[in-house]
């Protein structure tokens, strides 16, 4: 097999030799010999040429003959599904957050157990999903040296039963991994936002399957108006907003959880709900972004975020990514504005405990990132001090994220434009309006008052 790392690649065009409809084709050369692939949309061609200059980006060599790198070819060559997938995740994992890695495998490890050819000797349910979660679904330099007897013979039986890649053509085959998907270990249904996360890694790879002409098409473009999705609550739940009132209260409340403990995180949780912060966002957060004036607004100028996924998912072995702002190019920034009161928590933060070695004014009592249980756990204990039994019990402030969401739902309610908000909370501005459009007070009464002015009542 002759290869080479000689790779152009030009823009995508029109075919115009195609009489029939438009299509699109992606065109580039390898070694000096040129190729080309005609594709029915202009987004399916933008994810082909995507998939070969990040293949070339990470080094692959490209066969001449096909003009295929490295990653495509064993896709190309797996025979079974199982084999597929892990050619498919070991092409985007050198490029893919922590996160990513981590959704990706949680969808594959939840629909391949069933697109097997007999479940006859299948191993306990749990067993099978632990080996693909933490084997056989991991790129062959992550996976652990000597695994257990039962991960190896659950790894055994995959490799035996495992559909071939064209059953996947099969509309029956299809709906049962949807089956799946939309189903918890216990039976239960999952989460409406569960599923949608899972299908659309489902839907990715089987889009993968037919760039490569594996597949005639992605069959679930098939059968979308056919399957039910569960519906998706793409708004806040106005019930977990507090106001200003309870917020200052629950972060009083965090400060009484403990010195070592609670009062720690006063400032952490004042940043989520003064600035609007994601909780990876804020524990990320260093002195150096911070401009602090003795009187009046400061900034927080946000470059990295933190999100804890778990060290099999990250580059560096620790349990926290290190990556850039969500929806952001990498080393972009965000400058947040924070009013005096939040300036003032932050002083005090730093007069009493310091900072870490590298600027993180947050950190575990070892000096590393903080644990998202940790600040669950002072979150739960700080609701059971300020809240009355009732509103326990309720869906109020359940989650520090939801600080961001009342931090959101004030600026926008007290009249500041949606464009500035978006731009301080690192959302869309269609994306913030849409999820925060239950929670913006006194539109009804407006509403109601400009139609009977309307109708000269």
């Amino acid at each position: 097999m002759s290869m080479s790392r000689d790779v152009r690649f030009w823009e995508i065009r029109p075919n115009k030799s195609s009489k029939r409809k438009k299509t699109y084709e992606v065109r580039w050369k390898v070694g000096g010999r040129e190729r080309s692939r005609t594709f029915e949309t202009k987004a399916l061609a933008k994810n082909f040429l995507l998939d070969l200059q990040m293949a070339a980006k990470r080094g692959e060599e490209f066969e001449i003959k096909s003009g295929l790198p490295e990653s495509m070819i064993q896709a190309k060559e797996a025979v079974s599904w199982l084999g597929f997938v892990q050619a498919y995740i070991a092409s985007r994992w050198p490029h893919a957050a922590a996160k990513t890695r981590d959704s990706m495998t949680d969808a594959l490890a939840t629909v391949t157990p069933v697109l097997v050819t007999d479940a006859a000797g299948m191993p306990e349910a749990e067993t099978v999903r632990t080996a693909l979660r933490q084997y056989a679904l991991l790129p062959a330099d992550r996976r652990p040296a000597d695994p257990s007897p039962e991960i190896v013979e659950a790894v055994r039986w995959l490799e035996k039963v495992s559909l071939p890649l064209a059953a996947l053509a099969q509309t029956a085959t299809v709906h049962a991994a949807l089956d799946a998907l939309a189903l918890k270990m216990d039976g239960n249904p999952a989460a409406a936002e569960t599923y949608r996360r899972k299908r659309a890694v489902f839907y990715n790879v089987l889009q993968y399957a037919a760039e490569l002409e594996e597949l005639p098409a992605n069959p679930l473009d098939r059968i979308k108006s056919q399957w039910r999705r569960p519906k998706v609550a793409e708004t806040v739940d106005r019930r977990v907003v507090v106001n200003p009132r309870q917020a200052k209260e629950l972060l009083t409340a965090v400060s009484y959880v403990g010195r070592r403990r609670g009062r720690p995180m006063v400032a952490l949780f004042a940043c989520m709900y003064y600035a609007g912060l994601r909780p990876g966002e804020a524990v990320a957060l260093r002195k150096q972004d911070c401009h602090l004036p003795a009187t009046g607004w400061g900034t927080l100028t946000l470059e990295t975020s933190r999100p804890q996924t778990g060290k099999r998912w990250t580059d560096s072995g620790e349990a926290h990514d290190k990556r850039g702002l969500k929806q952001r190019a990498d080393k972009e920034t965000r400058e947040v504005p924070i009013p005096p009161e939040l300036v003032r928590i932050l002083l005090d933060h730093i007069a009493e405990f310091g900072v870490a070695e590298d600027g993180r004014l947050f950190r575990s009592q070892r000096g590393n990132v903080v644990s998202s249980s940790s600040y669950y756990r002072v979150w739960r204990d700080a609701r059971l001090l300020a809240l009355t039994p009732e509103q326990v019990a309720s869906p109020l402030a359940g989650k520090p994220y939801d600080l961001r969401h009342a931090a959101l739902s004030l600026w926008l309610n007290a009249g500041v434009h949606a464009p500035e908000v978006a731009q301080r909370a690192g959302h869309t501005v269609d994306v913030l309006l849409q999820r925060y459009a239950k929670c913006l007070d006194g539109d009804r009464e407006i509403a109601n008052g400009r139609i009977s002015r309307a109708l000269g009542s």
